[in-house]
């Protein structure tokens, strides 16, 4: 089953009507390769990607147990989704495994390199 959640902190994705509306400017690099990305469909293959290597590895589970600490330590009533946020993304980021983040880099270079 999937879930699909909205990201707290992340810009809304632009959509067709805004990248034309920009094409009288400049995009930069990474902009031109976030909409290539969703236009063919590989960011959302890349995020199911990540989601199933950071639940073989065991770090969703680890993030969990975090969330349930720092909760049970500052008391259910008095913990906000933001409070949450602002606590676990660091360690979070910080924990992704080396090679979990080197296998979704190599699929965006191959997805570059046949994109061009």
């Amino acid at each position: 089953m999937t879930h699909k959640r909205a990201s707290v902190k992340r810009p809304p994705t632009p959509v067709a009507d805004q990248v034309h509306a920009h094409s009288s400017q400049q995009l930069t690099l990474q902009e031109i390769i976030n909409i290539k990305l969703i236009e063919s469909g590989e960011k959302e293959r890349l995020k199911e990607l990540l989601r199933e290597r950071l639940i073989e590895c065991g770090w969703r589970d680890e993030m969990k147990a975090l969330c349930r600490a720092f909760t049970r330590r500052k008391g259910r009533n008095n913990v906000t989704v933001d409070d949450l946020v602002h606590v676990i993304t660091p360690k979070g980021r910080a924990s992704v495994p080396d090679s979990v983040k080197a296998e979704l880099l190599q699929s965006i270079r191959s997805f570059l390199a046949s994109a061009i």
